[in-house]
């Protein structure tokens, strides 16, 4: 357990950071997620940088006011957008040319440029420009490419702490080197010694089998401090977080709670539901008996799946909500068995029952 102290407020952790790409977590409102208990949100550089643009944020005095969020938010880079989204790219040591997914206007980012947009977003967290390599990788090529993002750290860094108030700002470095351990080694050690507030594991669910994903978060997270905040990006299902903070990382973002819940996929502690089957037809239970979230309190899978069928919004609208709710409490009931001293018994309690009616 930890506690992150941010311009915006404190973050306990682990905690789950819901995901806000273009300043809204997809069909939820900003009281929903308090009403989630959510406490920090992330948005991304990328996304808000190429719609509706730095300025006008900047005008609207910074995401937070934009979009009428008060709690913390972490904005990242736009790396992984750069070069998964992005067209007719071309990568240099000064930094990423691009092509924009949206219109096709082209885009020059540096490590520097990176940092003037989160600053503009007013980001509590900002994270650094790097390369997000796929998976399988040549060692050659991931060599290169660590080489170039540790450069970027460096002048990520230089330029964060020339902000006129970097004191109340937070700059998180980024661990890469694909499944290499040495160079996932030599990339930590060279983060450590230019000196990060946090640091996030990157490129991992980039096209790895399950278990080389924890193995390789797990080792990089034995390798960073104790006492730094250990954000591990983009991963994942209920028991991956729970597997992974049994690693020792304490921070997560995720779409797949709201992608997923669009898409008719419930969780549940005793599995995923999809409630577009017709098996829940006339199934007038709650999503989840326990959960207490206004999907459940208020309607039935019967109901949820006539919504889907019928494509009403309202649909995507419920389980999207019903999951934010269900990763928040489920990092909740974590947090509650660390500091217990139980938390392998609460892991495996879960893994237990969350296998009964997956998939159905």
């Amino acid at each position: 357990m930890g506690k992150l102290v941010t311009a915006h407020g404190e973050v306990d952790t682990p905690v789950f950071m819901p995901v806000g790409t273009q300043g809204t977590v997809k069909a939820i409102s900003n009281d929903e997620l308090k009403g989630c208990g959510a406490e920090i949100i992330l948005g991304n550089a990328y996304h808000l940088y190429l719609r509706p643009g730095i300025e006008l944020i900047r005008k609207a005095g910074g995401l937070h006011k934009f979009m009428g969020w008060q709690g913390p938010i972490l904005t990242d880079s736009g790396g992984y957008q750069v070069f998964s989204l992005a067209v007719l790219r071309k990568l240099s040591r000064e930094g990423v040319e691009f092509s924009s997914h949206i219109d096709g206007s082209k885009h020059f980012l540096t490590p520097e440029k990176v940092i003037d947009i989160q600053d503009g977003l007013g980001s509590d967290i900002m994270m650094m420009l790097d390369e997000c390599v796929h998976y399988p990788a040549a060692r050659d090529y991931v060599e290169q490419s660590l080489d170039l993002t540790t450069a970027w750290a460096r002048r990520s860094k230089d330029h964060f702490s020339q902000l006129p108030t970097p004191n109340s700002k937070l700059l998180f470095g980024i661990v890469q080197g694909s499944t290499y351990r040495d160079l996932r080694k030599k990339a930590v050690d060279d983060l450590l010694a230019i000196g990060f507030d946090g640091y996030a594991v990157g490129g991992v669910s980039v096209g790895e089998p399950e278990d080389l994903i924890y193995e390789v978060a797990g080792y990089t997270a034995d390798l960073l401090p104790e006492d730094k905040p250990r954000y591990l990006m983009g991963l994942g299902t209920p028991p991956d977080l729970l597997e992974a903070i049994g690693r020792g990382l304490d921070m997560f973002d995720c779409v797949v709670p709201t992608r997923n819940g669009r898409n008719g996929q419930a969780f549940t502690w005793n599995g995923d539901l999809q409630l577009r089957n017709a098996l829940y037809k006339e199934d007038f239970r709650p999503i989840d008996g326990t959960c207490g979230c206004f999907a459940c309190r208020n309607h039935t899978r019967a109901y949820i799946r006539h919504l889907f069928n019928t494509e009403e919004l309202l649909g995507l609208r419920l389980v999207s909500l019903h999951n934010i709710q269900f990763y928040v409490k489920l990092i909740h009931y974590a947090r509650e068995a660390i500091r217990d001293d139980r938390f392998d018994a609460f892991r495996e309690g879960f893994m237990s029952s969350y296998k009964k009616e997956k998939g159905k």
